[in-house]
């Protein structure tokens, strides 16, 4: 597919796709298996970015989108990988009316020619990322990926955990303040289920959460040097999921010990972004990007919360985590390893989460597919496997919540 690249700026790397052309041609090979267009065409599918749908570790750093930008090619693959996102993905996320309200689509479909749009649209919605941390500012600019959505009784709010991302040091944040403010309106509202779409898990093995923490510690240290060094670590060990995002990852877990308080009906359960609402039956985070798969439960050191919390982790189809480090992922887990890393975070000033979890399935690191089934009240997680010959099988079962 690459032989046949167009429009490449100079010096572009020769193993990568760079050009929207490239893209186009990047999704139809990624989509047009046979099994894929099966599955895409009978089962009704919404969507989120994560990095590789630009690049790897796309907006780890502040430092990490200034040196991108001293490469020639890297504006050409930033516009085109936001654009045939929008494209390819995002539009059937949409709602019709929410489509037709899009700026864009309309600019799109009133052009005889929409590649300059396109190409507009893309460096702009990334350059907003520059002013993602000024909050006047950004409601001013702002592109919003993320989304939400009722599927019967359970309500869905998909999150962008990579383009707008907050990364000025010692505020860095998952979402913006203008679209976290939208995020606790969806939170809240007359459902029996609440989902959290998130590329990045929000709960990993502890023992990873705690370096990942502490690294987030040092990058924000006085001491260039000091800062420097773990800038360096967090790049190489992909050291950027919630938990180096500390006030995301304790907001995310107060909002759920708002939403989760109080017993389910009685007036006062949630107050919030809105008014009392009873509390949901089951909570679940979605996520993947981990190349693995697994089901924890958060607990919440305060007494009052009474709706189950999970982390639900699975890359369906992923690079194979090497063999070496799978002992590593699963030590992250025990008890040992943990206390020493938060020993590590605490080390460096780290406050004690206010949550803490278990693991209750897995990890697996096979391909899988997993299946959230919600009947009434009840919540039911189920991971399968893939056997040699094509088939699943299941892996893990989990009840999340009960009919009651």
């Amino acid at each position: 597919m690459l032989k046949r690249r167009r429009r490449r700026p100079k010096d572009a790397p020769a193993d990568q796709v760079v050009s929207f052309d490239e893209y186009t041609k990047l999704y139809l090979e990624s989509w047009r298996d046979p099994e894929i267009r099966w599955l895409l065409s009978t089962v009704p599918s919404v969507m989120i970015f994560d990095d590789h749908e630009v690049i790897d570790d796309w907006n780890t750093s502040k430092s990490w989108r200034a040196d991108m930008r001293e490469q020639a090619w890297w504006a050409e693959r930033i516009r085109s990988g936001l654009a045939s996102y929008w494209v390819y993905q995002h539009l059937g996320n949409l709602a019709p009316d929410e489509i037709a309200a899009d700026p864009l689509y309309a600019k799109v479909v009133a052009a005889e020619d929409a590649t300059a749009v396109l190409r507009e649209f893309g460096e702009r919605v990334d350059s907003e990322a520059d002013e993602a941390h000024d909050t006047e500012r950004w409601r001013a600019v702002q592109y919003q990926w993320s989304y939400a959505l009722d599927l019967g009784r359970t309500r869905l709010v998909m999150l962008d955990n990579r383009c707008s991302r907050v990364l000025e040091p010692g505020v860095r944040s998952m979402l913006p303040a203008g679209e976290w403010s939208w995020f606790l309106d969806r939170a809240h509202g007359v459902y029996d289920h609440l989902v959290i779409g998130a590329s990045l898990p929000w709960l990993l093995p502890p023992g990873i959460h705690h370096v990942e923490a502490w690294n987030e510690k040092l990058a924000d240290s006085g001491r260039p040097w000091v800062a420097g060094l773990a800038e360096k670590l967090r790049r190489a060990l992909d050291l950027e999921h919630w938990a180096a995002f500390r006030r995301s990852f304790d907001a995310l877990g107060a909002l759920f010990v708002r939403l989760g308080s109080g017993t389910p009906g009685s007036t006062g359960d949630r107050i919030g972004a809105g008014p009392a609402y009873p509390a949901p039956a089951s909570i679940s985070v979605l996520s993947g990007d981990v190349h693995h798969s697994y089901v924890a439960r958060a607990r919440f050191d305060d007494p009052a919360v009474r709706t189950p919390v999970h982390q639900l982790t699975c890359s369906p189809i992923h690079n194979q985590v090497p063999a070496a480090m799978r002992p590593l992922m699963k030590l992250g887990w025990s008890a040992g390893p943990a206390a020493a890393t938060r020993a590590l975070a605490r080390s460096a000033g780290v406050r004690r989460p206010t949550v803490r979890w278990k693991k209750l399935a897995g990890p697996y690191f096979g391909n899988a597919v997993s299946t959230l089934r919600h009947t009434g009240r009840e919540a039911v997680v189920l991971i399968e496997g893939t056997t040699s010959d094509g088939h699943l099988r299941e892996v893990a079962r989990q009840r999340l919540s009960s009919a009651k």
